[in-house]
Parts: structure tokens; sequence; C-alpha cells
């Protein structure tokens, strides 16, 4: 069973870290929900600065029947640096809207992903109970997790993770063959925002090799 064609049951809400160090991970991430027929939501998509933030996150979870939440990178950046708490405030507000309404938001699904699975109970143990997957900084371990994930939910007839992995690669190879014929340079590459980077998604997906 492939996703519905409603915007509710196609939309996945991202909740992680959106600089420099995580895009390993994340430009997997966008490719592999978009690869299976979902559509990711970030909030960076909305571009209007006179809205609040916070007004915007809720508004684009209210949107989405599923979330994947990445707490990985909670901890400071260094030993003296402070916690970051936007990652689990923002799964909280997710969890809390499942509970709290009725009609299709109590359908909401969430996947919660960490770096090493029990690594979060220290500073978020009210979560414990639920069944936390683990990536280790991983980008084809965390496309097999979203995967998995989307097989209970979703439903059957996507991919294995071994096709996405390798439409993956394919696909990194036509980006970097695409951008260069555009003018882009390393430095272009790497600041890219992602929502252009999806933009180039739906642009070549469609033209990979079928496995």
């Amino acid at each position: 069973m492939r996703p519905s064609t409603t915007g509710f049951d196609r939309n996945v809400f991202i909740n992680c870290p959106f600089d420099a160090e995580y895009v390993p991970l994340l430009r997997p991430l966008l490719f592999a929900l978009t690869f299976c027929g979902l559509r990711p939501r970030i909030a960076s998509e909305r571009h209007d600065s006179a809205d609040v933030r916070i007004s915007k996150i809720l508004s684009m979870m209210r949107e989405c029947k599923y979330s994947i939440h990445d707490l990985s990178r909670m901890d400071g950046s260094t030993s003296h640096a402070l916690p970051r708490f936007n990652m689990p405030f923002e799964l909280g507000l997710d969890i809390g809207m499942r509970y709290a309404a009725a009609g299709k938001l109590s359908q909401k699904r969430c996947l919660v992903l960490e770096r090493e699975r029990y690594r979060y109970q220290a500073a978020l143990s009210d979560i414990s109970g639920n069944d936390i997957k683990a990536h280790e900084g991983n980008p084809e371990i965390l496309v097999r997790e979203v995967r998995n994930w989307l097989i209970g939910h979703v439903g059957f007839g996507i991919p294995s993770g071994t096709k996405i992995w390798v439409q993956f690669n394919e696909f990194a190879a036509r980006f970097e063959s695409e951008t260069v014929r555009l003018g882009f340079l390393e430095a272009d590459i790497q600041l890219m925002g992602p929502f252009e980077y999806l933009e180039f998604v739906h642009l070549l997906v469609d033209g990979l090799p079928k496995l």
C-alpha cells in the first residue's frame, strides 16, 4: 500500500537540526521519504519573516499525519554549551497534539531517532517507554530505520532499504552533475537549504534507473 494522495496522509513533519553537521543525515532522509511517496515538511519552507516560529511549527504539525524527531543533537556542541531543547520541545508539542486532539489529528504517528538507543533517557525519561530507533550517525542505517518504520504505519509496497539506499547514491551522483552544470560551487551546495534540495530531489528522482 502506498501513501494516500491526500495532503495530511502524505505529509511528514521533520524535526531535526538544520546545520551543516547534520546535512549528511538530512539529505538521505529527505530523499528516502520522497522516494517512498511521502512529502517531507520543514519549517524553513515558509520564509515569511512576519510569522511567529512556534505558530508556523504548530500549523505545519496540524498538516502532517507523520513526524520524525531526531534527538541525537540535544547535547551542546561543546562541554560548556547548553543543551539544545528545540528538538525535544517540538516532540512534546507533537505528542501533545496527538493525545489532546480529536479527528484526524488523533491519527498522528511519530518516529523518534537518536544516535544511541538509550542515550536520551538521561535527559528525557518521560518517553522511556517509546520505541526509539538509533541511527549511530550513519545515513544508511537512518534510511533503513525510517523505511522499516514506514512499513508499520504507511503499509506494504514501500521499496526495500537496500533499494532506497542504492537509489539515493544514484541520485547523489546526478545531483552533483546537475548542480555543477548549473554553475553551483562546492560552497553553494554545502549551504543549500533543505527546501531547495527537495526541489532537486523532485526534479531528478523520476529519471533514476529502476531496480
